[in-house]
This record gives structure tokens, sequence and C-alpha cells, in this order.
């Protein structure tokens, strides 16, 4: 078992004087929910069981959906703030286990200022390790699907667009698949068989092409498994999928995804953008700006976060502002997290409940200290 870190009783402390209780979720946790947000890629790091009766369950490979589930288990009835600091399970790394903290907020209108709290948090998470100045990198997975609905793509695409976001910010290939279909079927060879499977029945369609890759001994590809391989073909047989992007439109996502620095610096230059484009970006943007005045008001001088429009974090679930704090602006971030407010009615939560929080790395904290 891991050996406690000299910190964690300060850190338990400090998420108290905040006000979230500590929360220890049970180890033992459905596989599902893991696999279904974090794709089966994933199933190749975590120690999966089965139940009696067949049901997949795994060792916790992290703590935010654990205490999601807990607080739907009791209702979500009104906020509330958690913490938690245990063990989680993984098969990538030392002796399979690590430890973890963090904290989640639930139920919070106030997004913004609840945003900026969270961040300043973290910062002084990062400073009982004697990390009083890392890194801050900032991003807005709200802001960049604002955009994409801005600029009416089909539907297949603006889930592509945003999925690859999540895993690295580099649409490089999206874009340049986009650029190749102008105006019309670009889906060359397979048009047919797109055509074929428009408007038929979803699961149907997609077991048979699953089955097609299966029989063709066709595993992976490039990390993605038959499922997802099969999810993305079956998403350009929808309407207007396999069309291409006026170049206008592929241009404004290409400039978007270029912006970086400050808040202020990147919100005149997203205005600038939208302005150009003839997009209404401005509610939006508003809300940007007033969560970069929260997190001033948070003693965090703006100049501090380096901002970049591609940023983004690889989960999917993530619905605005991301961040992660690095020692000197370089290796596996220290702490890390974000906003995510349709996260718990996809867990079954009866209706969204907007939720913001970040994951500690201990480990990684105490070699940061160490080197100081």
């Amino acid at each position: 078992m891991l050996s406690a870190t000299n910190h964690a009783e300060e850190l338990l402390a400090l998420y108290a004087r905040a006000g979230f209780a500590r929360v220890e979720p049970p180890v033992l946790q459905p596989a599902d929910a893991f696999l279904d947000l974090s794709g089966e890629e994933m199933r190749r790091t975590m120690f999966i069981t089965t139940d009696p009766d067949g049901r997949e369950l795994c060792l916790r490979p992290d703590l935010t959906l654990p205490v999601c589930r807990q607080y739907i288990a009791d209702g979500a009835a009104q906020p509330r703030d958690f913490a938690y600091l245990g063990p989680v399970f993984r098969s990538d790394v030392a002796n399979g286990e690590l430890l973890q903290a963090g904290v989640e907020s639930f139920g919070r209108a106030d997004r913004e200022a609840a945003d900026a709290e969270l961040l300043a948090l973290g910062l002084e998470t990062a400073a009982l390790w004697g990390v009083i100045d890392p890194t801050i990198r900032l991003g807005d997975a709200g802001l960049f699907a604002t955009l994409l609905d801005a600029l009416h793509l089909p539907p297949g695409w603006r889930r592509r667009l945003i999925k690859d976001f999540a895993r690295s910010g580099d649409l490089g290939a999206d874009l340049a698949a986009l650029k190749a279909r102008p105006g019309g079927s670009g889906a060359g060879a397979y048009a047919g068989v797109l055509s074929a499977f428009a408007g038929s029945d979803p699961a149907a369609a997609h077991a048979l092409v699953t089955d097609l890759l299966s029989i063709a001994g066709i595993s992976t590809v490039g990390g993605r498994t038959v499922p997802e391989i099969a999810e993305r073909f079956l998403e350009q047989a929808a309407p207007g999928d396999a069309e291409g992007l006026a170049p206008e439109k592929v241009a404004v996502i290409e400039r978007y995804l270029s912006i970086a620095g400050d808040p202020d610096t990147a919100a005149r230059a997203l205005r600038a953008l939208a302005d150009e484009a003839g997009l209404d970006l401005a509610s939006a943007l508003d809300s940007f700006e007033s969560r970069t005045n929260f997190i001033a008001a948070q003693g965090v001088a703006p100049e501090r976060l380096r901002f970049a429009a591609a940023f983004g974090r690889p989960l999917d679930y993530y619905s605005g502002m991301v961040f992660e704090l690095h020692e000197n602006g370089a290796g596996a971030p220290l702490v890390a997290g974000g906003r995510y407010d349709g996260l718990l009615a996809r867990l079954g939560a009866p209706d969204p409940v907007p939720a913001v929080g970040f994951a500690v790395w201990l480990g990684r904290l105490d070699a940061a200290e160490a080197r100081i």
C-alpha cells in the first residue's frame, strides 16, 4: 500500500476550511461508466472483474466519477462540496496504484465565481508543497462547442471535432478531411455505402459495421477500438455529414485554434474573430470575461494564466473551463480539472447539475517538492 504523504492532513484541513466535506466512495465500482465516458481504450489500464450476475466491476481508476455517483445516490437535491483522498488503481502506474486527492463542487449556479474559486484552491493546494508559482494552463471546452454551434456543423462532425479536441486539441487531420470534401460527397469510394446506412436503425447499423470490421480482422486503428471505428464511420452517414464545410468555416476553426495568450488578450482576439466571421459568441465571451474578473478577485493576476483556445483535457465530459497546473511549465500536471455540467445527467441524475472540480496527484507534488 502507498505510504501517506506528509501533506495529506494539511490538504484535507485546507479543503475543510473551504467548506468541502470529505467522502470516501467504495473502491469497487461499476466499470461501465468509466468505459462509456473514457472509451474502451481505458480498459487496458483498468482492473476489471465481474459480479455473480455478469456485470463488470472495477477497482476505481479515478475518483471523480465515484464522487458524482455518491452525490446522485444521496438525491442530488442541493448544492454540495466534497473532498476526497485515497488510492486509485491503474495498471500503467508503479505498483498498480497511486494516491489521488481532489474536490468536486455540485449545484452552484454562479458558475464563473465557482470556477475562479476552484482554480484558486488548486493553487493553494500546490503551495502546500512549496510550488508557489506553477504554470497555469487554461482552456474552455464550452467556448469551442459554442463556436461549432454558431458554424452550424453537421451533428456527426460536431461530435467528432469535440471528441478529438478533448483528446489532444490537435484537429489537423479532421480539418484536412473537411477541406478535402468541397461541397459534396467527398466520401469517396464508400459514399454509396454511407447512403445505404443513412436513416437506418443506429443500433443495428452499428452492430453490422462492427461485425464486418471484426470479420476483416481489424482490432484497433490509431488507438481506436472496433466499436469506436464503427461509430466514426456511421457518423458520416448522418444527413450532411458526408459533405464538406465551406472553406471560410474551416478557416474560422483554424483561426480560433491559433488564439493564445493571457485571458484578456485572448478575449479581444476572440471577439474580433466573432465580429469578422459574423458569429454570435457574445454570451459565451461575456461569461469568459466574467470568469477572468472573478479569478482576479481571488488574487490571481490574469497575466499569470496561459490561455490557449486549442487546449483541452483528455476527457470528453468537460463543458467549460479546463485547467492544469504544471511545475515550470513541463511534465505531467500536478493539479488539473475543470467544469463538467453534463456529466451527472449522463450518470443518472434526473436533471443536469452544474459541476466543477479538480484532481491532485500527490506523488507528483512530492517529487516537485523534493526538487525545490
